[in-house]
């Protein structure tokens, strides 16, 4: 469901004379449906970078990056958004949204982009909410006014709303306690079970060892530059 191949990426400083800073080549890796991989390396050894280059955040200066029958590399910004409305999630650690929209509307809004049922959609989008902890009474509230756990946690709901072919995960079990923690591993063995392609980076040892079922050192795909 993801290949990649002979994926290259440097950053140009245009504001430090035009210094290139070279992060990777000749990445490659795949991740089958049902399957969890997880990115390992020291900080700063890519695994954010990998991660954006896959969800079209960053562009990659070559190499092909293959989710589904989307070249996201090579892709349109018309292609690699609807890539995003159907087939590729991504769940960071951090929460963005517009200000004053309640927290079930957020978590239902990958589902009505689609077009389904509002109702379906806000009946999802609750019992995500009520597996994650988040009390009914701020179901109503923006969760830019929610704590940082909370927040987590619309954004895992969010995440895992529609069951997206491909799924990136960024720290999803960062800052959790025991109990969201254990909700969050439980979504993702569903999403496995469902045929969910994951690529994911966990610090987590212990959920790493759960629930990925073979990693990927991005320390591979480092270029080996001259001091």
């Amino acid at each position: 469901m993801i290949e990649i191949s002979n994926l290259s990426k440097a950053f140009t400083l245009h504001n430090q004379g035009g210094a290139v800073i070279p992060v990777m080549a000749g990445g490659a890796l795949s991740v089958a449906r049902g399957e969890c991989v997880g990115l390992v390396g020291r900080s700063g050894a890519g695994k954010s970078t990998l991660m954006r280059m896959v969800y079209g955040n960053y562009l990659a200066n070559g190499g092909v990056i293959r989710v589904g029958d989307v070249d996201v590399a090579q892709a349109a910004p018309r292609e690699i958004i609807a890539l995003r409305r159907e087939g590729l999630g991504y769940v960071s650690q951090f929460l963005r949204v517009v200000p004053r929209v309640p927290t079930i509307e957020v978590v239902a809004e990958p589902l009505l982009v689609l077009g389904q049922a509002r109702a379906a959609a806000l009946a999802r989008a609750a019992e995500l909410l009520a597996r994650l902890n988040i009390p009914e009474r701020l179901w109503p509230l923006s969760p830019t006014t929610f704590s940082g756990g909370e927040q987590q946690r619309v954004n895992i709901a969010r995440g895992f709303a529609h069951a997206y072919p491909a799924l990136l995960l960024d720290e999803p079990t960062a800052s959790l306690d025991a109990a969201n923690r254990e909700v969050v591993l439980t979504l993702i063995e569903e999403a496995k079970a469902g045929g969910a392609a994951i690529l994911g980076i966990f610090h987590d040892e212990g959920a790493r060892d759960r629930v990925c079922d073979r990693l990927a050192d991005v320390r591979d795909f480092t270029p080996q530059v001259a001091a």
